[in-house]
């Protein structure tokens, strides 16, 4: 039951996205960018984390996943050091998948060469 409700969640992010896409005259990049700020406010206000209940890694892989990590890292670190933990707690859950986007990019950049 875990792998439909995380098909189900992710595919609901997907079909979301593309009913944007094919609406609307935003880029991928504008759609992308929305969705981590919808992930974001979903966490504000513990709502995503009832949604990671429900359909556990369907919820953690979406692009919302990353505005839930960076806000929850950011008021996690709020408590701790104050309005200073904004900046600090941002990064604090997000910095290995950051990491790994720019060496993999930088390494495929490396490795093959773009068209003309």
């Amino acid at each position: 039951m875990n792998y439909i409700m995380s098909f189900l969640f992710s595919g609901l992010v997907c079909f979301l996205a593309q009913i944007i896409y094919d609406n609307s005259k935003l880029t991928p990049g504008h759609i992308t960018s929305l969705f981590v700020v919808l992930g974001s406010f979903l966490d504000l206000f513990h709502i995503y984390d009832r949604l990671i209940e429900i359909f556990h890694a369907g919820a953690l892989i979406p692009i919302t996943s990353f505005g839930h990590s960076l806000m929850h890292g950011a008021m996690a670190a709020t408590k701790q050091y104050g309005i200073f933990g904004v900046a600090i707690g941002m990064f604090d859950l997000t910095a290995a998948g950051i990491t790994a986007a720019i060496l993999f990019g930088f390494l495929v950049a490396i490795i093959f060469k773009p068209k003309s």
